[in-house]
């Protein structure tokens, strides 16, 4: 990889793992579910109206916006507000490594490797060790949030794997983002204006500019200079060669919310996230190194 685009995916990583800070910061005074609206409000519009759509049924990229964007940030969202640290959150959505396996050997016959559950088991001990310390920052219903929050984005990752052996050529990426925001909206909306109509409205008035900048960042920066930025290094090189660098999303995603807010890094979040880390270094590179070559899935990027 050339030094520039060596320098670019460690700077989408970066960014991913920040996010989970901005998002916490977002959520002091905009709603759970608002900022889910405001989100892919300002995702799909106005790009909606020059990217063209991906030629795909519009059932499969309603499908896919309502599970890994709807569903997967309005659990992330909610989790977040509940009681789940910044930090936790960046480490706990990578399970969706493993729902991915777990759905696409379901949904699509695939056979997961002995690496690939041996990567799945070492991780989910991390997600105990997670369970054990509920108190504080962590609560049971945010840790539960957090991990159908992956579910969901495990499910989006098998219907986007479904609409790339569908389209005629490989979709856009960016435009798949772009109108599964737009599916996204009405489900985000409906709920929000079902549950909560008062804070939904409140959100939006008096806004200040940590609120306006958070939004700002998860939109612009996470979400769609992100996606973009990815797809193009996903066309120059192999996934082989960009996957593994979001391995440190949660690295970063721990150094920021330190940083930014002040998160106390106990050491058995440290030992969490090794458990979780190197569960997926084994089904990342596992195969690789030490048997024969399998087939793997792996996951599109993050779209935090």
């Amino acid at each position: 990889m050339r030094p520039r685009h060596l320098l670019l995916a460690l700077s989408i990583v970066l960014i991913w793992g920040v996010n989970f800070a901005i998002i916490k910061i977002g959520l002091i005074q905009v709603s759970p579910l608002a900022l889910g609206v405001a989100r892919f409000f300002l995702a799909a519009f106005p790009w909606v109206f020059f990217i063209k759509r991906p030629d795909v049924p519009l059932s499969m990229i309603a499908t896919y916006g309502l599970l890994i964007f709807a569903l997967q940030f309005g659990f992330l969202f909610t989790g977040m507000k509940i009681g789940m640290s910044a930090g936790l959150s960046s480490l706990i959505l990578q399970l969706q490594v493993f729902f991915t396996i777990g759905l696409s050997m379901i949904l699509l016959g695939e056979r997961p490797t002995p690496w690939q559950l041996a990567g799945a088991a070492l991780a989910f001990s991390g997600v105990g060790m997670v369970a054990l310390h509920i108190g504080g920052d962590v609560t049971m219903a945010g840790l539960l949030l957090l991990i159908a929050a992956a579910a969901a984005w495990g499910g989006g990752n098998v219907v986007s794997k479904q609409i790339s052996q569908r389209a005629a050529a490989a979709p856009n990426v960016l435009g798949l983002v772009v109108w599964g925001s737009l599916f996204a909206l009405p489900p985000l909306l409906a709920v929000a204006l079902i549950l909560d109509p008062e804070h939904f409205v409140s959100s939006f008035t008096g806004l200040d500019w940590a609120s306006v900048g958070s939004i700002a960042y998860i939109v612009y920066l996470s979400t769609l200079f992100g996606f973009a930025a990815w797809s193009g290094l996903l066309a120059r090189y192999p996934v082989s060669t960009v996957a593994p660098f979001t391995l440190l999303v949660p690295v970063f995603g721990f150094l920021g919310s330190a940083v930014l807010l002040g998160e106390p890094l106990q050491d058995w979040k440290l030992v969490a996230s090794s458990l979780v880390i190197a569960g997926l270094c084994i089904n990342l590179f596992g195969p690789r190194l030490f048997s024969r070559p399998q087939r793997s899935v792996v996951p599109p990027p993050s779209p935090e």
